[in-house]
């Protein structure tokens, strides 16, 4: 279970949830509305090492390079 990180659009809160699968639908724990994964921070490949130019967001990438 990962933590993953999240960001309402509407009242802009960032917060980091306990999940059960990267598919689940989190609250707001504010305004209790739909967020959204929140990609920032530093980013790794599967092998461990840092990777350049990675948004997190795996549906647009291309693959760690």
């Amino acid at each position: 279970m990962p933590f993953l990180q999240y960001k309402c659009p509407t009242c802009g809160k960032r917060f980091e949830e306990l999940v059960k699968s990267h598919l689940d639908k989190v609250p707001c724990p504010e305004c209790k509305r739909e967020t959204v994964r929140d990609y920032s921070g530093s980013m790794y490949s599967a092998t461990g090492t840092t990777v350049k130019k990675c948004s997190g967001n795996c549906k647009t990438c291309s693959g760690c390079k």
